[in-house]
């Protein structure tokens, strides 16, 4: 089988459909997008991901918002298909046998990109070898690093077991897949020890990573130091076996102070590299100053993220708006008597479900929030609650609102779960003010129905902490317009009180917690809620400039063709 015209796509996760847990967040998201694009864009790309069979994880909150944490069974039989090739790597001095599973991508012109998945649930494998491949992001450093190798050099020899000789581009969605570098140079090292025979050892040197350099595209999506992933060296020396003498030549350039950063591995050895903003991209080149840093930012796929409602209205007003989302752009011929009807129906059916899921009692005619992210502590979830008192006489002067909460904090995440709790203790201080609810177990069904059923998206992280933000960019799909810090993706695509609102100032500096609070208090009560009551017409005109300038660009359309004509076929 002929590879050379295919971009081999590499993330730790992906978010596909509901029913397969193998995402935890906004990277997987994304990557599930891009494979969607690719196939209604016909672009020849094939996907390399890691199975995760217990899923990330299921959410649980008790009742005082304490979240704990259950393994998500699967059935990975009924949903993928097994392949028969199989691959082997060396781990610990062991051998471990990985199998592929197929999920195939269906674009609108019928073109499909397979999305595969490596397995060391075999039962040749030693028992901690099994596991590998089961939990996403769980364990420690050492159960990361075996993923890692599984997920880089793993799956370039499951390409090569399939038949895909001689990739065009080799992608990596952030630094986990960074050893298939090292396992390109070594590819290339056998082929010159096969062609000069009397060598009696594979060695991977400058001039051959200087050949797997063009073949290779970095996209790096956070500056936050937990998503740099970095090992001891002794840590390396003994899980990663395979080729450690043909690797010890490098050493000294690849790891720096001992340890092997996966970031660096990439950015060393790509020849195009990106953050996934304008102004994230900026942010990576003062990181890393020594590499030339490009951006793209990043988008959503449409037509998965429309809500029913605004997926028929577009189709009788904007007809073939899924074949070429720049024509959402014609959103502002949309009356805005169906713009509003359109939410409504989405609405109805995001307050039908909040309440069958938790009793709370929202009502549809009330003023919503939503904020639905991945509960870390640098997204400032609770930025909202700053001033209890100040929220609660906005609530009873200004108009009444209700807000809707959702997102995960990671297991190990201690300060990400203590936010979740002090969401709730707010939750329990405005009762009888506001209605304000956290929905558990944050997934892709529940993501659609939040980012089009709520009048207004909120978005309030810690400058310059946040790479792109893509929950706003479905929201703008549905009319929903955001009220966020200039950070991320929100930077491009906030007009002031066109597009929707800035939570205070400029992102270079970014403002106190305080002086963000009483930016987002003063907005709110002074534009935002008098406009949304007293001014449907004005609001329902920023609805459809939501669609129009921010749905019709940040989407992954556009973005993979900035992709082809930058890095893939360059």
């Amino acid at each position: 089988m002929d590879g050379k015209d295919h971009i081999a796509y590499f993330s730790m996760e992906i978010g596909l459909i509901d029913a397969m847990p193998t995402y935890a967040g906004g990277l997987g998201i994304l990557a599930g997008d891009t494979v969607r694009s690719a196939a209604d864009l016909g672009i020849r790309m094939l996907v390399v991901t890691l199975l995760h069979r217990k899923g990330y994880f299921r959410q649980k909150l008790d009742a005082a918002g304490w979240q704990s944490e259950q393994d998500e069974e699967w059935p990975v039989a009924e949903l993928l298909q097994e392949l028969k090739p199989r691959c082997a790597i060396e781990i610990e001095g062991r051998e471990v046998q990985i199998r592929a599973w197929k999920y195939e991508v269906e674009g609108l012109g019928g073109a499909v990109v397979p999305v595969l998945f490596l397995d060391t649930d075999i039962e040749s494998n030693a028992v901690q070898d099994r596991a590998i491949t089961d939990h996403l992001y769980g364990g420690g450093e050492q159960y990361r690093l075996c993923q890692e190798a599984v997920l880089g050099i793993g799956g370039v020899r499951m390409l090569r077991a399939l038949g895909y000789g001689d990739i065009k581009r080799y992608h990596m969605n952030e630094g986990h897949a960074a050893l298939l570098t090292l396992e390109l140079a070594y590819e290339l090292s056998k082929q010159a020890w096969d062609m000069a025979y009397e060598q009696t050892e594979h060695v991977i040197t400058p001039e051959l990573m200087h050949l797997v350099r063009p073949k290779c595209i970095f996209t790096t999506h956070t500056p936050v130091p937990a998503g740099h992933d970095k090992y001891p060296l002794a840590l390396v020396h003994r899980v990663v076996t395979g080729y450690q003498d043909a690797f010890c030549e490098r050493e000294r350039e690849l790891c720096l102070d001992g340890m092997l950063n996966m970031t660096y591995l990439a950015l060393d050895n790509s020849h195009y590299i990106n953050g996934v903003a304008k102004r994230h991209g900026k942010v990576t080149q003062l990181q890393f100053s020594k590499y030339d840093i490009h951006s793209i930012t990043n988008g959503v796929h449409a037509a998965t993220w429309a809500a029913p409602s605004f997926a028929r209205l577009f189709d009788r007003r904007i007809p073939g708006w899924r074949e070429d989302n720049a024509s959402l752009r014609y959103a502002l011929n949309i009356p805005k008597r169906d713009v509003w009807m359109a939410h409504r129906e989405a609405k109805q059916t995001l307050i039908a479900k909040v309440n069958e899921l938790t009793s709370i009692g929202l009502e549809p005619e009330v003023f919503t929030i939503g904020f639905a992210r991945r509960a870390a502590e640098y997204k400032r979830a609770d930025l909202l609650f700053q001033d209890i008192g100040r929220l609660s006489g906005i609530a009873g002067g200004t108009g009444a609102l209700q807000i809707v909460y959702a997102g995960k904090a990671h297991p190990q995440d201690t300060p990400g779960k203590q936010l979740i709790h002090r969401i709730h203790e707010a939750g329990e201080a405005l009762k009888g003010k506001v209605k304000l609810v956290y929905v558990e177990d944050y997934g892709i069904d529940l993501a659609k129905l939040i980012t089009s059923g709520v009048d207004l998206w909120l978005n309030t992280p810690q400058p310059p902490l946040e790479a792109s933000g893509t929950s706003g960019m479905k929201a703008a799909v549905n009319g929903v317009p955001s009220f966020s810090i200039l950070d991320g993706w929100w930077e491009e695509g906030c007009i002031e009180g066109v597009t929707g609102w800035a939570i205070g100032g400029n992102a270079s500096t970014g403002g106190t917690y305080a002086e963000d609070a009483l930016s987002l208090y003063n907005k709110l009560e002074m534009i935002i809620l008098p406009m949304f009551s007293n001014e449907p017409d004005h609001y329902a005109e920023v609805m459809r400039h939501a669609i129009a300038l921010n749905a019709s660009f940040f989407n992954t359309e556009r973005m993979l063709t900035q992709y082809i004509t930058r890095a893939y076929y360059n």
